[in-house]
């Protein structure tokens, strides 16, 4: 493939529509970082969404930028890349910063696509024109909780995810179950706010008939996560312990988990996702496709990819209208009455970004050149 002449880097500041919180702590604005690769005229995109603190990941918008512009870039533009699926192969020297090489990556499949006239989620090799579409929500309180849990059945979700934390599991849980109706796929996300020592309480949660339980325990923790999968009825979910390939086939021969949620930003971008999603399927593990509080630019490359053939969960794709007014994209993510989302037939992620949003929310712009 022929290079792009440079990268630009759009470093925003967005405000959320509602606060987020979880057992890391409640978010109100996300901080992420656009990848624009220019070629000919065309501008691909990709997005880092590291966020302006190392919670979630050791990565942030500064880490990023910094491992792009110093490291990944200059790579880049001293290589013969034949296609963006050799991103991991020439980055391998880099070590970590998954999030900095998806968006890099991610922008590269972007323009790709758009010279090729293709929706980006051929490139991936989607086989599926919808994906189901679920929503993820964090703690509030009780009252306001349960409306949403109530607001987003409605609209047709075909999964609600409540965060929870000790201390805030079982009344959320149960207050959820007898709101929706029966057998709707209800789940809960502890993103690694448990311990062993917790294992008593957690099998009380069985009772709640969850999907899967997401990431109780810690998230370098296989070995206790396969105890803990042998005295549970509900199946385990495993989020932040998935950063590779050799993790997950690592915690699929341990038993460690059931389920695997693959967050494309968190693995290195859409190459390594599609790797473990391989890996999965073939070991016979259902993957959902979860998010980092994307603008509509990398959730639309998840969305891309969600329609692969093994994501056959509902994923934490929801519309754009739940986190962002507006949004980046000319044309949002909507969640139809169905509760699914359709792929765009448009080339590359079938949107272009908004010169105004971008100008607005932008706090930093860095451009990369051979």
């Amino acid at each position: 493939m022929k290079l792009p002449t440079r990268i630009v880097l759009h470093v925003l500041h967005m405000p959320l529509r509602f606060p987020f919180e979880t057992s890391f702590g409640r978010v109100t604005q996300q901080e992420t970082i656009l990848v624009e690769a220019e070629d000919d005229g065309l501008s691909g995109w990709g997005e880092v969404p590291a966020s302006a603190q190392p919670h979630y990941s050791s990565e942030t918008v500064v880490t990023a930028a910094y491992v792009i512009r110093d490291f990944l870039a200059p790579a880049l533009f001293a290589s013969r890349l034949r296609t963006p699926a050799d991103c991991p192969a020439l980055f391998h020297r880099v070590r970590g910063h998954a999030m900095a090489k998806a968006g890099l990556e991610t922008a590269l499949w972007d323009l790709e696509a758009r010279r090729r006239g293709v929706p980006v989620a051929k490139l991936y090799g989607a086989t599926r024109k919808f994906i189901e579409s679920g929503v993820s929500l964090g703690i509030d309180p009780m009252g306001l909780l349960m409306k949403r849990v109530e607001d987003f059945a409605a609209k047709g979700y075909r999964r609600i995810k409540l965060k929870i934390k000790p201390g805030w599991d079982g009344k959320p849980l149960a207050e959820a179950r007898k709101r929706l109706p029966a057998g709707f796929p209800l789940t809960a996300d502890a993103n690694a706010a448990y311990t062993p020592a917790h294992t008593a309480h957690l099998r009380r949660l069985d009772r709640f008939r969850l999907d899967y339980l997401e990431q109780p325990l810690g998230h370098e923790d296989l070995a206790d996560h396969a105890a803990l999968a042998k005295v549970l009825r509900t199946p385990i979910c495993l989020d932040e312990s998935i950063t590779s390939a050799d993790l997950a086939r690592n915690a699929v021969r341990m038993k460690a988990c059931r389920v695997v949620n693959i967050k494309p930003s968190r693995v290195g971008g859409p190459t390594k996702a599609i790797e473990i999603h391989d890996l999965c399927r073939k070991a016979g593990i259902p993957v959902w496709c979860g998010g980092l509080l994307e603008s509509g630019v990398g959730r639309l490359h998840n969305v891309a990819i969600a329609a692969l053939p093994g994501f056959t969960k509902p994923g934490d794709l929801s519309g754009s209208d739940r986190y962002y007014s507006p949004d980046v994209i000319d044309e949002p993510v909507a969640v139809a009455p169905d509760g699914t989302i359709a792929l765009r037939s448009r080339p590359g992620i079938g949107a272009d970004v908004r010169q105004d949003v971008l100008r607005r929310r932008r706090r930093e712009r860095i451009v990369l050149k051979p």
